[in-house]
């Protein structure tokens, strides 16, 4: 796709009579980046740079219809199928077991924990990845955005990815991400034990239609469950997480106590604590609402 990508952006400038220097100088960067783009030989267009290529071409937005295909190539074939489904879903419930989910993560905290990857072939393919994870966010502030619903285990929480400053940088972005609407985020303390998802994070993504697809990850793999039956146990053991899992409010308190790095002294409530508080949120204007029709799904997202 990046070569396809490639040759239509070489055969509109052609077309229109400019050289690689002039193409880079209406789109703002160097004569370089268009040869590295036409031999698809460095890292992909990011989707500013292709809009810009598509007006200066007059591609009438070919370009850009053809991005979304480029930019997948940066990640493995287990996670591609899953990108493209998320970029379509109304809800996505998400539990981590050990890393803050992308769409949550910022630029500091998604380049040390792509560098660490064993898929990863280079410098270039390490910018690759994290520019289309970056990209993936925008979707977050989107009139068609998600609710997203995210059970962050309280491992997530105590390894510094990346070192102290980029962890305290990436609790912030948590703390101000929970302040949108259409974001809720839990924690699992520790305190709760054993349970059915200890073996890797999970998400749920429920698509036009009311149809729900599952994505299980670990450190190097991926699966998605379409089975209608499988969808439904994994369902199930996403609902107990978030029931075990600190309400809100008192989530946010412990994201804050060990951003300041007060840990040791945070109190966990107890588990009769947790559930009165619970009762309370559930009773303040719907904020609460867990279930929607009998079945899972986050907060309903306000009108735009």
């Amino acid at each position: 796709m990046a070569a396809l990508f490639g040759s239509r952006v070489r055969k509109l400038r052609t077309a229109a009579g400019l050289t690689q220097a002039e193409l880079g100088a209406r789109t703002h960067v160097v004569s370089t980046r268009i040869t590295q783009i036409e031999r698809a030989s460095g890292a992909r267009p990011t989707l500013a740079l292709t809009q810009a290529l598509d007006t200066a071409l007059g591609a009438d937005g070919l370009l850009v219809d053809l991005w979304p295909y480029v930019y997948r190539e940066a990640f493995p074939d287990w996670s591609r199928s899953f990108i493209e489904l998320s970029e379509r879903a109304e809800d996505i419930g998400q539990y981590a077991a050990h890393l803050v989910p992308g769409l949550l993560q910022t630029e500091a905290y998604a380049r040390a924990v792509l560098r660490v990857g064993l898929t990863l072939k280079s410098d270039e393919q390490l910018e690759e990845r994290l520019k289309a994870r970056l990209t993936r966010q925008v979707r977050l502030s989107a009139p068609d955005r998600p609710a997203l619903w995210v059970v962050l285990d309280e491992a997530v929480l105590r390894r510094p990815i990346g070192g102290r400053v980029v962890m305290r940088e990436q609790l912030e972005r948590l703390l101000s991400a929970a302040d949108e609407p259409h974001i809720t985020l839990q924690v699992l303390p520790f305190d709760q034990g054993e349970h059915d998802a200890m073996g890797g994070s999970l998400t749920i993504l429920r698509l036009p239609g009311a149809t729900d697809v599952v994505y299980t990850e670990g450190a190097h793999y991926g699966q998605l469950v379409e089975e209608p039956s499988e969808v439904a146990k994994f369902s199930l053991t996403y609902d107990r997480l978030r029931a075990a899992a600190l309400p809100p409010l008192m989530s946010l308190d412990m994201i804050r106590s060990v951003m300041e790095d007060n840990h040791r002294g945070a109190n966990v409530p107890s588990r009769s604590e947790r559930r009165r508080v619970a009762q309370e949120q559930l009773q303040q204007s719907g904020r609460g609402r867990l279930r929607r029709g009998g079945r899972w799904g986050p907060r309903p997202r306000p009108r735009p």
